[in-house]
């Protein structure tokens, strides 16, 4: 004979209370929750610096990635902060930490339009997937209503999200993101939607995940929009 769970513990077995960000509506944004660091201070870009990827920053001498650097941070000039908020006004390329991140948890809100698309990369490799799947997979019919969440470019290791947690289109939604090694867990609006999974290397394929790595904000062209974004560092 089975016996029912009572409802409220139904919904406690499936459901992870957020910590901070856009779940939670008494705490001050972009004020990091005990513990973790704001990698964005709500008033300007401090901690970010334009994109230069992985492959191609690990070929260049210091002397030349200084001058690369001086002119991917032009590409900041698309990147706004307006009312306590990141905006992103479809132009240009990704936004990525000044510094390179090991094993982290990581809680960021977001905002995208309809057909809107976007991302999280960890250590330098996409991605965490952002996306209006409703309106985006016309061409991928698996991945329609599949949401956000997943670890979109996995090859070998599960990339679509266990469920669809996402809140309409136009709303906030809140990650919080864990990364131990090469596993990478991510709950979305208090829901988890990947559960210790590996993230692949998506510049050197078949090979290990860097140990360490930026962080970035990916955009596919899309009008976008971020805040609360907390990082904690973890041990190896």
């Amino acid at each position: 004979m089975h016996r029912m769970l009572p409802i409220g513990a139904f919904i406690l077995a499936f459901t992870v209370v957020p910590l901070s960000g856009a779940e939670d509506k008494g705490q001050k944004d972009n004020t990091p929750p005990e513990g973790f660091t704001a990698l964005f201070n709500g008033k300007d870009l401090t901690n970010w610096k334009g994109l230069i990827e992985l492959p191609e920053r690990s070929k260049l001498s210091p002397e030349k990635l200084a001058k690369a650097q001086k002119e991917a941070d032009k590409e900041l000039s698309h990147w706004k902060v307006e009312d306590g908020v990141i905006h992103f006004d479809g132009k240009g390329k990704n936004l990525q930490t000044a510094r390179d991140y090991g094993n982290f948890e990581l809680y960021v809100d977001w905002k995208i339009k309809e057909r809107g698309d976007s991302g999280i990369y960890l250590r330098g490799n996409p991605q965490v997937q952002i996306w209006d799947s409703d309106n985006l997979a016309d061409n991928l019919k698996d991945d329609w209503h599949t949401g956000s969440g997943g670890l979109w470019n996995n090859q070998h290791h599960p990339k679509k999200p266990l469920l669809k947690a996402d809140k309409p289109v136009g709303e906030w939604n809140n990650f919080h993101i864990i990364m131990k090694a090469d596993k990478v867990t991510v709950i979305l609006n208090g829901k988890k939607v990947v559960d210790n999974t590996p993230l692949e290397n998506y510049w050197e394929k078949g090979k290990p995940l860097p140990s360490k790595g930026p962080i970035e904000l990916q955009n596919h062209g899309d009008e976008l929009w971020f805040k609360n974004i907390y990082v904690k560092e973890l041990p190896d």
